[in-house]
């Protein structure tokens, strides 16, 4: 498979703002890939430097040492960004625009013409399910509804890799179902999907791969089974396990029981 994504010894620091210290490392060394057509989870605890690596994927933040690319082209390139999708974990949009204004809106910053704009709005709110509410402002949305007006947005360009940033935070059941089942109907067209999220099961449910980082390093990569298979517990023990949170249980050969 193509390689979408790929992340190599990279680095990025910050100004400190603590006395006597002057900067802060975000992002230590990491290296990792995604391939095209998977939906790879990107794990980690608050302050782990997920979100700084995919601003650095997204152009937001400039790297202090090493590289990152997307389809081949340096991110620091905007071309780099012409084929991509991005969902972030808060979502602004004007409330007093309706789903079909949003996305028009949206085509019209990537210069889609109109016919097919008109079309793409269509087929992606079909998707989402929100064609009954395209006429309805956004501002008497659900919080589930909301979340599917922001994947929307992010596919208007029809882009081959999505970064969805906690796409089911906040939702109930039946809306963390309806983003799960959008997100695995774009794996079977094609898409690559980088997936950060804390909602473990979610994880568990629909990543091919996953990697672990803590601290700017990467701690663990691989599938959920070699994961689970070899420390020989569920992804959340995997998850504390490998962050280094106390209560999480302690490894144990196969065949031994308490």
């Amino acid at each position: 498979m193509a390689t979408v994504i790929n992340i190599s010894d990279l680095r990025v620091e910050y100004p400190s703002r603590e006395l006597g210290s002057k900067t802060t490392v975000a992002v230590d060394g990491l290296s990792l890939d995604v391939q095209q057509g998977q939906i790879f989870g990107f794990l980690g605890p608050n302050g782990a430097g997920k979100t700084t690596t995919m601003n650095v994927l997204l152009g937001f933040v400039e790297p202090t040492a090493g590289s990152a690319t997307i389809f081949g082209v340096n991110v620091t390139d905007k071309s780099a960004r012409q084929r991509l999708g991005y969902l972030p974990e808060l979502t602004y949009y004007y409330k007093f625009l309706t789903p079909e204004e949003l996305l028009r809106f949206y085509g019209k910053l990537f210069r889609i013409p109109k016919a097919l704009l008109e079309k793409r709005i269509d087929e992606i709110l079909g998707m989402v399910e929100l064609q009954e509410a395209r006429k309805r402002q956004i501002k008497t949305f659900s919080k589930g509804m909301q979340q599917r007006a922001g994947l929307a947005q992010a596919l208007i360009n029809d882009p081959d890799l999505l970064i969805l940033d906690e796409p089911t935070s906040g939702l109930d059941p039946i809306g963390r179902m309806k983003v799960r089942q959008i997100i695995q109907r774009l794996k079977n067209e094609g898409k690559t999907i980088l997936f950060s999220s804390h909602e473990l099961g979610e994880v568990e449910t629909i990543c091919d791969r996953v990697c672990i980082i803590h601290r700017g390093t990467l701690r663990e990569m691989g599938t959920v089974q070699d994961l689970v298979a070899r420390h020989q517990c569920n992804l959340e023990q995997v998850f504390l396990r490998v962050v280094g949170y106390e209560g999480a249980a302690p490894h144990r050969p196969e065949g031994v029981t308490v």
